[in-house]
């Protein structure tokens, strides 16, 4: 065996089937060696003990808003607070840049932005809308995730809603192509009728919006979508599931062959809609954070291996488009990138084994499989990429405002307290976040999903 580039010596690896003290031997920027106590030399050495060593987070829903609205958020800053957050791969939505990504001339644009500035590894979802159904097949020559649609008013005017002729046509193109489509799955009807009743009402206020966005509106269009991807045998990934009976109707619907995956994100997980009252605008989502018993049986869905992937849906803005008198104007986004892992370490009690071995399967093995990535992302094991997070689950923190890495410093989460510190982000080898601080410069490169067979 040649010199090694690094050993990473003595730390709890985790695997998506257990944890167990080894190090790791990395080359080329790949993992090489994987065993206790490697012999050989090397040129550099990480000592990991009492650290775990994860494979790197792979977040599958973020809103970097570039081109067009970096001011929102930008690829640079979202970048190093998901490197710091442990992540070494993004999948950047199609909205909410300007232009979104509906074409191959804007999947361009945003491949030229993220060459030049993302500190971590990228992927790109392309949109389904009414106006692009001709460009999937273009988008989808360019090496896109998938096709991402709303079933509800987006809030974006250049990214309007796939009604069911946009999304029976999409779906039988992404089935042609081997490509996966993603819904926002709330019904359009439920919710525009409840807020325009509320508004005519007056009532405009946070609980207003609870109420005008129903657990029933979220399921109505759940099962929908379960209807159409059976119908034209699309695979299906259902993003933002907040509720337990969401992910009830969707594992009802894969023992009747649909070909269905989904994904919660760490909001619904934590905060619920008391929170949201308390908080108020640095809460507000859609769907919209759910009652106590909702995110109870969420969690059980999560903790039974019932949900695929959890993703951020990282979604900032400008602090003044967080500032209404009416909550229905607020913009609707949480910004929490940076604190995926430690949420999840944290909230879940996720320090068994076995619970973290499902961690690192939610938010890396499955996001591999689901969506077809190379077999050198997303795992520790030797042939892969040296992507790695070493994380002290031993140590605690509060969530400071001037500890984060957005372009605008502000998340829900402050002044939570945390346990799961990340210590070091590794991508390929090299380290790119280290005790707080950004210790690269820009290198990430476009992943494509491998096509299908």
């Amino acid at each position: 065996m040649a010199e090694l580039d690094l050993i990473i010596r003595g730390g709890r690896v985790v695997t998506p089937d257990d944890v167990r003290v080894a190090d790791v031997g990395v080359l080329n920027s790949r993992i090489v060696e994987l065993g206790p106590e490697l012999a050989g030399s090397t040129r550099d050495t990480i000592d990991a003990e009492g650290l775990h060593v994860f494979p790197g987070l792979i977040d599958s829903h973020v809103h970097f808003n570039e081109p067009g609205r970096a001011e929102w958020e930008g690829i640079v800053t979202g970048s190093r607070a998901l490197a710091a957050g442990g992540g070494t791969l993004f999948f950047d939505m199609p909205l909410n840049s300007h232009p979104p990504t509906l074409d191959g001339a804007s999947f361009d644009e945003k491949l030229a932005a993220a060459e030049a500035s993302s500190l971590v590894d990228f992927s790109f979802w392309g949109g389904l809308v009414p106006q692009n159904l001709e460009h999937l097949e273009e988008l989808n020559g360019r090496g896109i995730i998938g096709f991402k649609a709303f079933m509800s008013n987006s809030g974006i005017d250049d990214f309007p809603r796939a009604d069911d002729r946009t999304l029976r046509e999409g779906m039988k193109t992404a089935a042609r192509l081997g490509k996966i489509v993603a819904v926002h799955a709330e019904s359009e009807a439920i919710t525009t009728e409840l807020a325009e009743s509320a508004g005519s009402r007056g009532r405009t206020g946070i609980r207003d919006y609870l109420n005008s966005r129903p657990i029933h509106a979220e399921l109505e269009a759940i099962q929908r979508a379960l209807e159409l991807a059976g119908e034209t045998q699309c695979r299906l990934h259902v993003v933002h599931v907040s509720c337990g009976a969401g992910i009830a109707l969707i594992a009802s619907a894969v023992k009747t062959g649909v070909n269905v995956s989904c994904e919660t994100c760490p909001h619904y997980l934590v905060l619920t809609e008391e929170d949201m009252e308390q908080i108020g605008p640095l809460a507000k989502c859609a769907p919209p954070l759910r009652p106590k018993p909702a995110q109870d049986a969420l969690w059980q869905y999560v903790l039974t291996d019932q949900v695929t992937t959890i993703g951020s849906d990282h979604s900032p803005s400008p602090p003044g488009m967080k500032t209404d008198k009416n909550f229905f104007r607020v913009w609707g986004g949480i910004s929490g990138v940076q604190h995926t892992l430690p949420l999840l370490i944290t909230e879940g009690h996720i320090q068994r084994a076995m619970a973290l071995a499902l961690l690192t399967r939610l938010i890396s093995f499955n996001v591999v499989t689901r969506f077809r990535l190379p077999p050198e992302k997303g795992r520790l094991a030797v042939g892969s990429d040296a992507d790695l997070a070493l994380v002290d689950l031993g140590a605690s923190f509060e969530v400071a405002s001037g500890e984060l890495f957005y372009r605008h410093r502000q998340t829900p989460y402050a002044g939570r307290r945390l346990t799961g510190k990340v210590v070091q982000t590794i991508l390929r080898g090299q380290t790119v976040f280290q005790d707080g601080r950004i210790v690269a410069k820009p290198a990430g490169r476009l992943v494509k999903p491998v096509p299908a067979n």
